[in-house]
């Protein structure tokens, strides 16, 4: 009896601990993926881990979205400093240690560097109505292209509005006339899908696959000649990146 009731009390406990580590994991759409980073890691996730180091002081890189040297080095002070085992793997005990940490950071808080050397974001910058617009805008112009060209249509967004050549707020330049096809046929209005927000949070973060494109569009349906006689920088799924 006493055996079942300590397998009972185990039980229980070991439930515990697996609701308390869920309710400290992150929920907003800015926490850490499931990869784990190391030394050759890309996108998304790293732009975070660097953000994160460098809100602590141990990046002082570039924020590029790879897991180089600067960033092991970093990576590998932050687990010392906090007691954890120094190896320079971003596994789930880091990622946790990292967000608890860094509970106040937020995407684009530190200045980081963009191919033009000046800050994307800063902190406070972006409300969520605005990364809500953000998102159905790449939901309605990017909407089955792959996840790179997602994230590069909102780096295109947030180019405009860094450039003195567009409105300097997220709506105006979403919203200026002829700027966005989704805007004219509805898209806009449809509810965009987790892929689309976590695209957005990456740009914001200082993700910018187009190379600072101010302009894109798709060969297939272009009908503008003026679109045709802009510089072009890379194409992406089924857009071409222009500046």
């Amino acid at each position: 009896m006493l055996r079942s009731r300590s397998r009972v009390v185990i039980l229980l406990s070991a439930l515990c601990v697996i609701a308390l580590l869920f309710a400290v994991v992150p929920k907003y759409s800015y926490s850490f993926g499931k990869t784990t980073l190391k030394v050759g890691s890309r996108g998304g996730d790293v732009y975070e881990l660097q953000g994160r180091l460098a809100f602590l002081g141990y990046y002082k890189g570039k924020i590029d979205g790879q897991y180089g040297w600067r960033t092991l080095r970093a990576v590998r002070t932050f687990q010392w400093k906090f007691g954890m085992k120094v190896d320079g793997v971003v596994g789930p005990k880091t990622k946790l240690m990292l967000w608890k940490a860094t509970k106040n950071w937020r995407p684009g808080m530190h200045p980081t560097g963009t191919g033009s050397g000046k800050p994307l974001a800063v902190s406070n910058r972006f409300s969520k109505s605005e990364i809500r617009l953000l998102a159905q805008t790449v939901h309605g112009e990017a909407r089955g292209e792959p996840y790179i060209g997602k994230v590069a249509v909102a780096a295109v967004v947030l180019n405009r509005l860094e450039s003195p050549l567009f409105p300097n707020t997220i709506s105006g330049v979403i919203f200026q006339p002829g700027a966005f096809t989704a805007v004219a046929d509805g898209q806009i209005w449809l509810e965009p899908d987790e892929t689309s927000y976590k695209a957005v949070m990456d740009a914001i973060n200082g993700w910018d696959p187009t190379g600072n494109a101010l302009y894109y569009f798709n060969p297939k349906t272009a009908t503008s000649k003026w679109i045709w006689t802009r510089p072009q920088i890379k194409r992406i799924g089924d857009h071409i990146f222009t500046k």
